[in-house]
């Protein structure tokens, strides 16, 4: 799947707008997504590095028009916690030399409040 068909739309809340600051995002994502998938996907489309990703399946729920009664279809929500803390990071090569990477990763997804 294209990430695109996995991220469907951003769920914008009061309680999920209080977890952005903690790095977490909440997604309405494919019904038939893995957490890897989706994990990938908020790494391709938004350039930031996912440490966690939880999900849940939401169940419909019952709705009457005059006389007809149905049901909306169930979705899956996907809560995507964030590096925001992107930090250089050290480690040793084979000749014993110490090497430093820079992480190009974004802090924020900015493109969440413009949805």
């Amino acid at each position: 799947m294209l990430p695109e068909e996995i991220i469907e739309k951003p769920i914008i809340t009061e309680k999920s707008n209080e977890e952005i600051q903690y790095g977490k995002y909440t997604f309405k994502v494919n019904k038939n997504a893995t957490k890897v998938e989706i994990a990938k996907a908020v790494e391709k489309l938004f350039d930031v590095k996912v440490t966690n990703v939880n999900t849940m399946m939401v169940r419909g729920k019952k709705k009457r028009v005059r006389y007809q009664v149905g049901k909306t279809p169930d979705w899956k929500k996907a809560i995507v916690t964030i590096d925001t803390d992107p930090q250089e990071t050290t480690y040793l090569t084979k000749g014993g030399k110490e090497v430093k990477v820079s992480k190009k990763y974004k802090d924020s997804i900015e493109e969440f409040m413009g949805a």
